[in-house]
């Protein structure tokens, strides 16, 4: 067996890696994968740069990016075994369409005024692409397999293109009080789930509104309960009293107390 493959700034050999892995002699757990059995890493490795970014561990980020370009790898090579592309139609084929969606720096085309006029530049060339492909519902190429809040945030950023949306977000502000209202008088499981649904997408509209990214919002409230819920289970633990033994008041003082701290802790850089 060759080991004279070593770390390196060459595609190429990132390459060779996969092949050998996949290759005779190779690893027989990267030699048993597929598409659909990858996908699942693949998504995951997405998330693991977006934590670090989020985190501000751009140390961290290098190797997080290798990780998600070794999946792109790794589904290229599949793919070359099967005779159907290989790596470099991947490198084509998102360079043609770099190109085409930049006519503005590529073709000579005029740049827009300013990133919001690009960015309608940007959709209606994407509309050109689904025509071309057959595509023949505006929501046609909207990812399936995204997380649901932010394919919701698509699909209503797709629709509101065509004038299908409201006016203002005061008015979404009313229809997310009418959603809740409906979640309350649900009575059947099959009913509630429906009406959480509805009031999720209505949420995910008011954040398209207000210009936030909901996916966003959600993970910084994930990272803001975590570190208060933290602080209860360090109080308590130093108290000497189990997160079994302590009562909703004194937890929910502890909560009153992690939220007084982090308000009076210097901003972070």
């Amino acid at each position: 067996m060759t080991q004279d493959l070593k770390p390196s700034r060459d595609i190429a050999v990132l390459l060779e890696i996969m092949a050998r892995l996949r290759g005779p002699g190779g690893c027989p757990w990267d030699r048993d994968q597929s598409f659909a059995t990858i996908a699942p890493y693949t998504i995951e490795e997405a998330y693991e740069v977006a934590s670090a970014i989020q985190d501000h561990d751009l140390k961290a980020l290098p190797g997080e990016l290798g990780d998600l370009l070794f999946q792109v790898v790794f589904h290229a090579r599949m793919a070359q075994e099967a005779g159907l592309f290989d790596f470099g139609d991947v490198v084509e084929a998102v360079t043609a369409k770099m190109i085409a969606r930049h006519p503005h720096i590529f073709g000579g085309a005029q740049a827009q005024a300013d990133a919001a006029s690009q960015k309608d530049a940007w959709e209606r060339l994407k509309q050109a692409e689904r025509a071309a492909k057959g595509q023949t519902s505006l929501l046609d190429d909207v990812a399936g397999a995204l997380p649901a809040l932010m394919r919701a945030e698509k699909l209503q950023r797709r629709a509101s293109s065509v004038g299908f949306d409201w006016n203002n977000a005061d008015l979404v502000v009313e229809k997310i009080a009418e959603e809740a209202r409906e979640v309350a008088q649900a009575r059947t499981p099959a009913e509630r789930e429906e009406e959480v649904g509805d009031l999720l997408f209505v949420v995910a509209n008011l954040a398209r509104h207000l210009k936030v990214d909901p996916e966003a919002a959600l993970r910084a409230a994930n990272a803001k309960f975590t570190r208060r819920f933290r602080h209860i289970e360090t109080a308590l633990a130093a108290r000497g009293v189990a997160l079994a033994d302590a009562g909703l008041p004194e937890m929910e003082a502890l909560w009153q107390e992690a939220k007084v701290l982090e308000k009076a802790a210097p901003p972070s850089e």
